[in-house]
């Protein structure tokens, strides 16, 4: 409680407190123990490192803020834009023959990888401003609520530096840590990032070929079903609010059970195809849409509906883009 305390009122002077100030906090201190004692690191080293570190009260801040937040009439908005549909067409062009290669290996369809991009940092153009070892310790030593988990992070961090040979000050991302063109946590590029191009670097800041194969081999071991559909909006009306109301996103019906409740679905569909229903508020009412095991994938990636649901809409406008561009 004593060190909880204490950085609360270091964050409300809103100073950028450099880390040497708070270095010998109980929770501090176990974690360099931890380095120390699993990972074979030095711990002179380890604390000289952190007291380059500033706790950032800006990221407190945004943490406080998600775009998540937001109805899905306002969410949308960010990301169904011209600018990001056209520029989807011209990475996709750009990028072509990788795109291909990959989806053929992985079976992840190109528009979703390119979505995934395009939501994430429209298409590695803005991957983030905050130095990665910042955002972690921040997170990690000064917000209670999920610091359990932005110490795992910053951990898997320290330690994928060491294996990449990057100085772990050097890297930028967004104020929770996250990296490159797609947005990795440390955790998921330990596990997920892919050396494409065979360099001998799994490099998700600067190659967009390494990215795009880190983004399948993700969704590939997420479960991707190449070839099935990921979701359907449906001539639903408020009456079927109550089937739409429960709690998660992971289907827990069949085609065939929402038919037998009055619901009229695409004929494509077989009645045994797992689905959930799920309503999205469009200000003056709710929009209705089926979506299957796919779409439950992409929550995978983020776990919010609203963000599945922009790549899924954005993965299609831009695959409609460029085939009307032929």
């Amino acid at each position: 409680m004593r060190t909880s305390s204490f950085l609360f009122l270091v964050l409300l002077c809103f100073t950028q407190t450099a880390w040497s100030e708070i270095a010998n906090t109980d929770s501090f201190n176990a974690f360099i123990a931890k380095m120390v004692r699993q990972h074979h690191y030095n711990e002179s080293e380890l604390r000289q490192l952190f007291q380059r570190v500033e706790i950032q009260p800006a990221i407190l801040d945004a943490m406080s803020k998600p775009a998540e937040a937001k109805p899905w009439f306002a969410y949308r908005q960010i990301f169904m834009t011209e600018s990001r549909i056209s520029a989807g067409v011209d990475f996709w062009n750009q990028h072509q023959d990788t795109l291909k290669s990959v989806e053929q290996r992985f079976g992840v369809p190109a528009e979703i990888i390119i979505a995934i991009l395009g939501v994430e940092t429209k298409y590695g153009t803005n991957t983030g401003r905050y130095r990665v070892m910042d955002a972690l310790s921040t997170l990690g030593f000064a917000y209670p609520k999920r610091s359990e988990f932005f110490l795992k992070e910053l951990e898997q961090y320290l330690l994928l530096t060491r294996d990449e040979g990057i100085d772990p000050l050097s890297l930028n991302g967004s104020y929770a840590g996250a990296m490159g063109f797609p947005q990795f946590m440390p955790s998921s590029f330990r596990s997920f990032a892919t050396d494409f191009e065979h360099d001998q670097h799994r490099d998700i800041w600067k190659n967009p070929a390494d990215a795009i194969a880190s983004v399948a081999n993700y969704f590939q071991h997420n479960h991707w079903q190449t070839g099935k559909p990921v979701a359907f909006q449906l001539d639903a009306n408020s009456n079927h609010t109550r089937l739409a109301s429960g709690k998660g996103i992971k289907p827990d019906t069949t085609v065939g059970k929402i038919k037998h409740a009055g619901i009229k679905v695409p004929k494509v569909l077989a009645d045994q195809l797992p689905v959930r229903l799920l309503s999205y508020d469009m200000g003056d009412q709710e929009q209705f849409w089926l979506v299957t095991d796919n779409f439950y994938v992409i929550t995978r990636y983020n776990h919010s509906p609203l963000y599945a649901m922009a790549v899924f809409q954005l993965a299609e406008a831009i695959r409609e883009r460029r085939q009307t561009n032929g």
